[in-house]
């Protein structure tokens, strides 16, 4: 037996960061990106890793300097092992009870690393729903992206919110709204899905060299909110407003006023979040197009709206010219798991 599920990359349209301070988003899943877990029964339980994320051979010290240069030392391997363990522990706080038989597990992506279109969580989350179906356990949607995270925050101490998850987990375009009493409450947040023929004409950019890790500077905001910093604490709540600013004007086909919204994300960003020249560039360089423009996610890739087809054309030639990829992304539908 077979079970092989796809799991997308994601663009975050509004409010992000305040997903990780109980604020609102909107985000949207894109088929241009996406992971793939594939599992097959076998003999024992294995682990395969990728022949390009996870090498272990190389033709030279000099090598595996670059590779571990542009990505890191970790690859997608210790993903999926942290996945296997959340889910194993998921079934037995849930009393489930596992099957006997093991399995062979691989992956593949070719989502661009640490530009923020959620690489990561798209393995995990692939390969949860590839657990999932092999051993006929039922995770509620609701809760499926707080399970994901777990094993990314309890089981590989990484800093991340639940934006990614959710729409990985929904698919297509959805507003969350992460407020704590309703969190507390339900052990979830708010998660509504929006019709894809509401979002304005969009583009994504991105250049694969200016991927980073971003912890560091989310750490430091998230002690400054923490603490009561007020200007971290007011930010948030701006931010976290913009996505139902931005829900409204999609359902009213106000796409000029959202294109002053999509801005005014990036600049609350700005005031709170250190922001590299190279990112900035980017940001600016969309902007002087007359598109509007902000992060997918922490950098390395921009998302933003355009007015027309000569804004696009506008957009496609800055964009080549200082060296970005740029495409514009098709929304994603709703993940399910394929058997053969």
């Amino acid at each position: 037996m077979t079970i092989s599920h796809t799991t997308y990359a994601r663009i975050g349209l509004m409010g992000n960061p305040s997903d990780g301070f109980g604020g609102k988003t909107l985000t949207v899943q894109i088929a241009d990106f996406g992971a793939r877990a594939t599992l097959n029964e076998s003999e024992r339980l294995r682990i395969i890793p990728h022949p390009r994320h996870d090498p272990f051979e190389f033709e030279s010290l000099q090598r595996l300097h670059d590779i571990a240069e542009q990505d890191g030392y970790y690859g997608g391997t210790r993903l999926i092992y942290a996945t296997c363990k959340r889910f194993c522990q998921y079934c037995r706080e849930h009393g489930v009870a596992l099957h006997a038989r093991n399995f062979a597990m691989e992956y593949d992506t070719n989502i661009p690393r640490q530009v923020g279109l959620g690489g990561s969580s798209a393995i995990i989350t692939a390969v949860m729903r590839a657990l999932a179906a092999f051993f006929a356990v039922e995770i509620p949607e609701p809760v499926l992206p707080a399970v994901v995270l777990r094993a990314e925050t309890g089981e590989l101490g990484l800093t991340a919110g639940l934006q990614d998850r959710v729409v990985q987990a929904y698919g297509g375009v959805v507003y969350m709204d992460f407020a704590r009493d309703y969190m507390d409450a339900h052990g979830h947040g708010r998660y509504e899905r929006i019709r894809p023929e509401l979002l304005p004409p969009v583009y994504l950019a991105y250049r694969r060299d200016l991927g980073k890790e971003s912890s560091t500077a989310h750490i430091r905001v998230r002690d400054l909110y923490e603490s009561g910093d007020a200007t971290v604490v007011s930010t948030m709540a701006e931010i976290a407003a913009l996505a139902d600013e931005a829900r409204a004007l999609m359902e009213a086909g106000g796409y000029e006023g959202l294109a002053a919204v999509i801005n005014r994300n990036f600049d609350l960003r700005a005031r709170i979040f250190p922001i590299r020249p190279e990112d900035m560039k980017m940001i600016q360089s969309a902007r002087a197009t007359g598109a509007s423009a902000k992060f997918c996610g922490s950098g390395g890739a921009i998302v933003g709206s355009y007015r027309d087809e000569a804004m696009l054309e506008r957009l496609r030639d800055a964009m080549g010219r200082d060296g970005y990829e740029f495409l514009v992304p098709h929304v994603a539908p709703n993940n399910r798991p394929s058997h053969t």
